[in-house]
């Protein structure tokens, strides 16, 4: 990826994750407070991240890269599972009959 387009990625995934901390941070606990931004700023805050989200599409699609990746923890349940080749043989159709 040119070097130009890896900070650009960089640049909008910082303003997406800067956007969702502070509606996190302001999002009331409790469902009967009263949000504290106003609903014009609450549809510019979608916009921007829908723009943000976008142009991220475009850059992954330009660099070759999906957007499906995710990261992934090391604890995680894998989905699938590696067999060795040694483990590979033929069925002892004998020993089933026993």
């Amino acid at each position: 990826m040119r070097e130009g387009l890896q900070k650009e990625r960089d640049i909008m995934m910082v303003m997406r994750k800067v956007l969702t901390s502070i509606v996190r941070e302001v999002t009331p606990e409790h469902k009967g407070l009263q949000h504290p931004l106003s609903d014009q700023t609450i549809q510019d805050i979608r916009n921007c991240l829908g723009l943000i989200t976008a142009r991220e599409k475009e850059l992954a699609e330009e660099a070759g890269r999906t957007t499906e990746e995710r990261p992934h923890f090391t604890d995680e349940v894998k989905q699938s599972t590696v067999v060795p080749m040694t483990k590979i043989g033929k069925i002892d159709r004998a020993a089933d009959k026993d």
